[in-house]
């Protein structure tokens, strides 16, 4: 299985100012041309045809299923769009750039309403059944049916925006108390959006590992549950629910795409890992030799991923600087993501913050022949390597990108702050009368 014994094939990816990107019809700042990119080929990855069984413990298919099936009965619940940029895949010289809007995924406007809320409910749905020294169903937990014993229950997570959001929500939504700890660099504006679900939010000194730890310790000394999105040594149950969670969009995706037809790239976001893994185990279990390359970014801030594939194990990152992608902006790989990664993931980039905001102004515009995209700013890593590959052929043959590529990107918020979003952008994002 895999190469373990190959070195790490890491590129050379030096701007080449005479490299000049054909963008310039969709009018794209020329930050793009001299873009700092680090791209890392995964020595690692397995290329079997078939997931292997450890993988498929950690995601069980019916685990998965059970998730797929519970949060598409959700009230409100509905696919989130797959946007075609023609426009775009046309001047990148690629068959298709698609782009999945989390933006409105539920309330929160976020694909991580996915992942924590679910992870709430089946908290929610064991305890609750402890208690009563009975079965308790999800249903159970979502119609509300113990509001007495839900309201025993206290859940806390660590977070830089999106899955506190998410924890938050679904704790409003099932009945139990949430307390939301933060760290130093969290936008005002998205504690505000915590606190409007009545979640009680406590800002921590420290980055966001500083936070996580915080809300271990207080909640062991509390009699709390801990609802995180990163998975550590003792702390693997409810991180499966999460990345169980992701796997609805990816469900989704499959049934948006032509029958037949799956993306041969995929380019999401790095953070702690749990996404990155719960996408490349879900698709190589449904699709197993079919599945597409797998591309992560990460900004070069939070490199941890990548760092980690580069020495061969889990490796930290002390985060002095956060990253203007809020939500990508971890120190350290989950445990169970990084079984997963190692095998499962392609390849590993890291970019600078230059690109979000120009990123976003070009979404926000659209063209002729896509719509206007509010997207968030960790929403924007994948078009903006797209978008650095334009004119760079070196980039281009490292990521494998070819004029029949079919490249899938996650959009996995849209303005999760609308300030933030509208001082970035220079225009409003619609959200505010929401938020």
């Amino acid at each position: 299985m895999g190469t373990a014994g190959r070195e790490c094939a890491e590129t050379d990816l030096t701007p080449r100012q005479h490299e000049s990107s054909p963008y310039r019809k969709l009018k794209v700042e020329p930050v793009f041309d001299a873009a700092e990119i680090r791209h890392l080929r995964n020595p690692r990855f397995a290329t079997d045809d078939n997931c292997p069984s450890e993988l498929a413990g950690i995601m069980d298919p019916e685990l998965i299923a059970e998730a797929q099936h519970e949060i598409m009965r959700w009230p409100g619940y509905a696919p989130t769009p797959l946007h075609t940029l023609a426009a775009l895949a046309r001047e990148a010289g690629v068959a298709g750039i698609h782009y999945k809007d989390e933006g409105g995924r539920f309330e929160p406007g976020s694909f991580k309403a996915l992942g924590g809320a679910y992870a709430v409910q089946q908290l929610l749905r064991q305890e609750i059944g402890a208690r009563l020294s009975r079965n308790v169903s999800l249903e159970d937990v979502r119609e509300r049916r113990y509001p007495d014993q839900a309201r025993e229950v206290t859940v806390a997570t660590a977070t830089d925006g999106n899955h506190g959001r998410s924890v938050a929500w679904g704790a409003a939504r099932f009945g139990c108390s949430c307390v939301i700890y933060i760290h130093r660099e969290v936008s005002e504006g998205r504690r505000e959006a915590m606190e409007a679900y009545g979640a009680r939010v406590v800002r921590v000194d420290g980055n966001y590992d500083d936070s996580v730890r915080q809300a271990q310790a207080d909640a062991a000394t509390s009699g709390w549950f801990i609802v995180s999105d990163t998975s550590y040594s003792g702390y693997t149950t409810l991180p499966r629910y999460v990345m169980a969670g992701y796997t609805v969009m990816m469900k989704e995706v499959l049934a948006q795409f032509p029958a037949g037809h799956v993306p041969t790239h995929i380019v999401l976001q790095g953070g702690c890992g749990g996404l990155a893994a719960a996408v490349s185990v879900y698709l190589w279990q449904t699709l197993g030799a079919r599945r597409p390359r797998l591309i992560v970014v990460e900004p070069v801030q939070a490199d941890c991923l990548y760092r980690s594939i580069a020495s061969g194990r889990r490796t930290d990152v002390v985060i002095s600087e956060e990253s203007l992608m809020a939500g990508l902006s971890c120190g350290e790989v989950s445990t169970l993501a990084w079984t997963a990664v190692q095998q499962a993931v392609t390849d590993f980039v890291t970019m600078n913050d230059d690109l979000v905001a120009p990123t976003m102004r070009l979404l926000a515009r659209g063209g002729q022949d896509g719509p206007p995209i509010v997207a968030g700013e960790s929403a924007v890593p994948g078009v903006a390597v797209i978008l650095a590959a334009s004119g760079r052929q070196d980039l281009r043959q490292a990521l494998g990108l070819l004029p029949t590529s079919e490249i899938l990107v996650l959009g996995t918020e849209g303005a999760t702050d609308p300030r933030i979003y509208q001082e970035l952008v220079g225009m409003a994002s619609g959200a505010e009368a929401a938020g």
